[in-house]
């Protein structure tokens, strides 16, 4: 059987199937339009500060910033694909793998973007180097679904390192050999815990910019010689083994490569918010649409078990990132709105959404099937003054693979997310296949 790694480096782009290469585009421009969010609303200023202090030589850019005379940001790599990533993620609206429940975009394309500038790399390297980025990412954290988060590590951060890391190495033109150092070492440096969720804090929204930070350290250190162990994926305490708990699913990890595409069954996010909730907002849209919200005096909300100790959580949301990981809050806000763009966010305590938070119990689903969490059904029943139950469910959330809509979904978002930049975003986009470089792309961002 291939492996995962070897093949991943060695990927072209005329290898890669004209659908894949399609699904891979609009990733992209999903999670840079969520990096212009991100910098538009100022959700990471910790992360573009310290960036710009890292500084270095003029390798990349910081997208959506710019220094004196309106020239545009330009630092070392490392330090440019830290503060991007961080701003990609800090919305929490970036693209999610259901099965690996890992945001596949939000490390790999900062790193390639930051590489590719620097290296002066073809639009068409770029995107073999993303794509190949978010086929490791995605298998790896399918190869044990849930069982990252399970053991409390966020699998985004411990499985994007190791994606970051092949896509750095291509970029420089290592070998094989020297790429599965590259990964073995990033692999090390792999973490990422969820005690946000418990205690709180803003590292969540820092783990994509560490794990590209530390890709591109991993990537250099491997070509000046540095190695990682062989076994760092499935050896006795290797990546699996020590955060996951369980060892991976080979067949996930190496099989049809080349043949069965996980990049190609990345979902886009409708809302703002954990994807793992995504279901239950979506049946409280469609319950919105049968009862009078007034009128409701009870609901129930039934999620994923393993969904459960991520958006769950009794109480109220003490922070707008908070709400964002509670399938509650996000119920009423939907009952109550109709709607849950960005901004809905940013008031956590509006009177009328915890009035209805109140009202909401969390039980588990059961289900026939089984399925991941973040492609589990959703359901939401609720009680009505006069004695009236009314309750809906959904087979699964929206912005999927097979969604009919989703390509008319994904541009419109990411026409919102980039604002007066959309339109030039689009266009280079467009060219980047047959581009010599990605000095447009790079330019419609700074």
């Amino acid at each position: 059987m291939p492996d995962l790694i070897a093949w991943a480096a060695g990927l072209t782009w005329a290898e890669i199937p004209e659908s894949v290469r399609a699904a891979a585009r609009l990733r992209l421009l999903d999670g840079l339009g969520c990096l212009i969010a991100g910098v538009r609303r100022a959700e990471a200023p910790a992360a573009e500060q310290v960036a710009r202090s890292l500084g270095g030589p003029p390798e990349a850019t910081l997208f959506g910033h710019v220094a004196e005379r309106h020239s545009p940001i330009r630092i070392g790599a490392a330090a440019a694909a830290f503060g991007n990533a961080v701003a990609m993620h800090a919305l929490d609206f970036d693209d999610t793998h259901a099965t690996g429940l890992v945001h596949a975009t939000t490390v790999t394309a900062p790193v390639a973007l930051a590489l590719a500038e620097q290296t002066g790399a073809s639009g068409e390297d770029l995107l073999a180097a993303y794509t190949a980025g978010l086929e490791v990412v995605c298998r790896l954290g399918a190869a044990a679904p849930h069982a990252f988060h399970a053991r409390g590590v966020h699998a985004t951060s411990a499985c994007g390192t190791i994606a970051g890391a092949v896509v750095a190495a291509r970029l420089l033109g290592l070998d094989a050999a020297t790429t599965a150092h590259a990964a073995g070492i990033a692999a090390s440096g792999s973490s990422g815990l969820l005690e946000f969720l418990h205690t709180g804090g803003s590292t969540k929204q820092l783990h994509p910019g560490l794990a590209a930070h530390a890709a591109i350290v991993a990537a250099r250190l491997a070509a000046a010689g540095a190695t990682g162990p062989a076994g760092f994926l499935d050896g006795t305490n290797g990546l699996f083994a020590a955060l996951a708990g369980r060892a991976p699913d080979a067949g996930m990890l190496h099989g049809g490569l080349g043949e069965r595409w996980e990049a190609a069954r990345i979902t886009v996010k409708p809302y703002p918010a954990c994807r793992l909730s995504h279901a239950v907002i979506d049946a409280a849209a469609l319950l919105r649409r049968d009862v009078d919200v007034s009128q409701i005096t009870a609901v129930v909300v039934r999620l994923h078990p393993d969904a459960l100790p991520i958006v769950g959580g009794a109480g109220l949301p003490s922070t707008p990132y908070a709400a964002k990981f509670s399938a509650a809050w996000c119920v009423a806000a939907m009952l109550r709105d109709g709607a849950l763009p960005v901004e809905v966010f940013d008031d956590p305590f509006r009177p009328d959404i915890v009035a209805l938070v109140r009202r909401v119990a969390i039980e588990p689903l059961r289900q026939d099937v089984p399925t991941a969490a973040a492609d589990a059904p959703g359901h939401v029943r609720a009680q009505l003054a006069h004695g009236g139950v009314r309750e809906v469910g959904v087979p699964r959330c929206g912005g999927g693979a097979d969604d009919p809509g989703l390509d008319e979904l994904l541009v419109a978002k990411a026409r919102a997310n980039l604002g007066e930049r959309a339109g030039a975003v689009l266009a280079a986009l467009a060219a980047l296949p047959t581009a010599p470089d990605v000095k447009e792309l790079v330019t419609c961002l700074a």
